[in-house]
């Protein structure tokens, strides 16, 4: 079986107008908007890989890059 692993937060800092969309949406509490109001990763070791932040940005500004994970399960 495999699982989604966290290669990093691609964040377009142009493109980003703080809407703060991703932010709500986010279950981990992730991401949080800057003193400029654009979004960055605060606490990416706690992402789960759910790209929602990615579905909900309507700027696009957002991609989750990922690499599969094998999870071995006992038997």
């Amino acid at each position: 079986m495999a699982k989604l692993k966290l290669k990093r937060h691609v964040i377009n800092r142009d493109w980003c107008k703080g809407c703060g969309i991703c932010v709500h949406f986010c279950p981990q509490h992730v991401l949080e908007l800057d003193d400029q109001d654009k979004v960055f990763a605060a606490r990416p070791q706690d992402c789960v890989c759910c790209k929602l932040c990615e579905l909900r940005c309507p700027d696009l500004a957002i991609e989750v890059e990922t690499e599969e994970e094998m999870i071995w399960a006992d038997r």
